[in-house]
């Protein structure tokens, strides 16, 4: 039997989402399921919440789903994010920025006062660094980032789409650093953060209360205990 794990975890999440919260919305395919779980619990129960988009894709869709929205403006506390993710490992670090959202997704999932990754059993790793750490750089000089980036020992590659760069939705650009391996991703993050052209990483550490991991239809849920 096949299981649509995304969903799981979507719905599951989902429940944890109350009369009146500000939402994070992360980004990403899981994220959209949540949308979908979210849209179907405004329509049926008429609940009332508003959510900040981590991305503009995330905001589109939520538009569409007719998902009350608003931003930073009006909002500075986030009550729960809801975000997904391309690693998680056993101490609840995370790599993010497949999508090229890392750091307006950092920015929502560091002040929310719950942060919950929703994710499909894959995306549970013993260590860090099967897939590449995107590294969100300034345009200007990115070559000379490049170049330093590589001094710490990674594979790098600038992203592309369509044979053009990728443009971030802050308009800078993003270099993935293939590490092989990670074995403190908090002194990583930090040594990536030093290099001057360097906005943001998609190391996320000491970040998430809560992992909601649905593996052939089974849920997983791993708690940080503060």
């Amino acid at each position: 039997m096949e299981y649509n794990d995304k969903l799981i975890a979507a719905r599951e999440a989902v429940r944890y989402i109350k009369e009146g919260m500000v939402i994070g919305i992360g980004s990403g395919s899981t994220v959209n399921e949540f949308l979908y779980c979210l849209a179907d619990r405004i329509k049926e129960e008429g609940l009332q919440i508003v959510g900040i988009p981590a991305s503009k894709k995330s905001e589109r869709l939520a538009r569409k789903l007719k998902i009350p929205l608003t931003t930073f403006a009006s909002y500075q506390n986030v009550d729960i994010s809801i975000d997904g993710t391309d690693e998680i490992d056993e101490q609840l670090h995370l790599v993010k920025g497949g999508g090229g959202s890392l750091v307006r997704e950092k920015m929502i999932d560091l002040v929310a006062d719950t942060f919950i990754v929703i994710a499909s059993g894959e995306k549970k790793v013993r260590k860090l660094g099967t897939f590449p750490v995107p590294v969100e750089v300034v345009p200007f000089g990115w070559q000379a980032t490049e170049q330093r980036l590589q001094q710490l020992g990674c594979h790098t590659k600038l992203r592309l789409l369509n044979g053009e760069i990728f443009v971030s939705d802050n308009q800078n650009y993003i270099i993935d650093c293939e590490f092989k391996k990670i074995d403190d991703a908090v002194t990583l993050h930090a040594s990536l953060k030093q290099i001057v052209g360097v906005i943001e990483t998609g190391i996320f550490t000491h970040m998430v209360d809560k992992a909601i991991i649905a593996d052939n239809g089974q849920i997983y849920v791993m708690e940080n205990i503060r």
